[in-house]
């Protein structure tokens, strides 16, 4: 049967109408007639799949990866970039619509290079999962990958890479080759200290998150925008950090400064660091401990607080022993802010907030309810973080 693709949605794929009812189309490009084949009905929608492209849009392309719709990881390579970003825009628009905030001719897009840009890597078994399926794909290269992964996925062979779901790391960032993880060393005793320009630093004793462990055989330092950034290769990092330097410009460029800052969400304080040089004092809260020992690291010299729990956690038991914040930079996971976090921003008065998420649906709910409070939008960014891919990661900066 014969579709005309009508917009790209929150996923990828295209939408379509066979008698009335919505079609959602892989690999398919808004304007284009295509015939498809039903594969999967539902009682509200259909998935089809093209048999084969009637008109092409002109902004399709051969996609250069051997690889491409086998893997599980990109699909939007088969459109040229600068179309890709504004589909990714139109996706970001059109869910914060949803919410009943306009934001259509406000959206500024924050790039870098769409190949060669992502550093995080996890094999399965040495290689990738296949799309849709537990085949092992052993790839040679990936066009998304920095070089130093590539350079590792070139130089060793696919049985010689280590068998089970292994984070590895490679930037240019970083002075390292490519971080692989490593089962823990056996210790009795937690490490207290670590070396950092070749002198014995000591870990700041911390009652919020006593108890963790630093390991240094999994520890990879970044510089940053000037700045040495640690963090652990198993916990959460961005993955590509050419964007990410200019988010951490933006976000300082769009703070006033001044004495308290609130980093919710904070991981490995790799925001905190930036905060530090516009605040007198920086508070962390975040529920991953270990990320938190290398937050004592990064704002080593800095005036801060970290409390090893979370948001709500924080909430009920630590908030009204601090002072009043100036301003806060939150980034939470893809379910969104907790409700009470967001119920406590709504009702803080903070003057400034800087909101940042890796899921535009929960960020669009989420600022819907700050909107509601009294808070006005400033400014609002799609982060493409992440080229080929329709993934998409905004930051909105709130004015009280």
């Amino acid at each position: 049967m014969t579709i005309i693709a009508e917009k790209i949605v929150f996923g990828g794929n295209s939408l379509a109408k066979i008698d009335g009812k919505n079609v959602f189309v892989p690999f398919a490009i808004p304007g284009e007639t295509l015939e498809v084949q039903i594969t999967k009905n539902y009682k509200d929608y259909d998935v089809a799949e093209i048999t084969s492209i009637i008109n092409p849009s002109k902004h399709r392309v051969e996609p250069p990866c051997k690889y491409y719709k086998k893997c599980g990881g990109c699909n939007m390579l088969h459109i040229d970039y600068d179309f890709q970003k504004k589909l990714r825009t139109q996706i970001l628009s059109d869910l914060f619509l949803q919410q009943g905030i306009d934001v259509q001719n406000q959206i500024e897009i924050i790039s870098g290079q769409n190949y060669n840009y992502r550093c995080r890597f996890q094999l399965n078994n040495g290689g990738l999962s296949e799309r849709s399926s537990n085949n092992i794909i052993p790839i040679e290269q990936c066009f998304c990958a920095e070089k130093k992964i590539n350079e590792y996925l070139k130089n060793t062979p696919f049985d010689k890479r280590p068998k089970g779901r292994i984070p590895l790391f490679g930037s240019e960032f970083s002075e390292k080759n490519v971080m692989i993880y490593q089962e823990k060393q056996s210790f009795q005793e937690k490490n207290t200290s670590y070396i950092k320009n070749g002198r014995k630093q000591k870990i700041k004793k911390n009652v919020h998150f006593a108890g963790t462990v630093y390991s240094p055989e999994n520890s990879i330092t970044v510089i940053l925008n000037g700045k040495n950034i640690s963090f652990d290769v198993r916990g959460f990092f961005q993955s590509n950090l050419f964007v990410f330097a200019k988010v951490l410009n933006l976000i300082v460029q769009n703070l006033e400064g001044g004495k308290n800052i609130l980093d919710m969400y904070a991981g490995c304080g790799s925001i905190s660091a930036f905060l530090s040089d516009l605040y007198e004092n920086v508070v962390l809260v975040e529920h991953n401990r270990d990320a938190l020992v290398y937050a004592e690291q990064n704002l080593i010299g800095k005036k801060h607080t970290s409390f090893g729990m979370s948001g709500a956690s924080w909430i009920k038991n630590c908030a009204s022993t601090c002072q009043p914040f100036d301003a806060c930079v939150i980034d939470p996971p893809r379910s969104g802010m907790e409700s009470e976090v967001c119920e406590y921003l709504c009702n803080s008065n903070i003057k400034q907030i800087i909101s940042l998420s890796c899921d535009p649906s929960t960020h669009a709910r989420d600022c819907k309810k700050l909107i509601e409070a009294g808070y006005k939008i400033k400014k609002i960014y799609l982060l493409d973080f992440y080229p080929n891919t329709s993934h998409i990661e905004s930051l909105v900066v709130f004015q009280n």
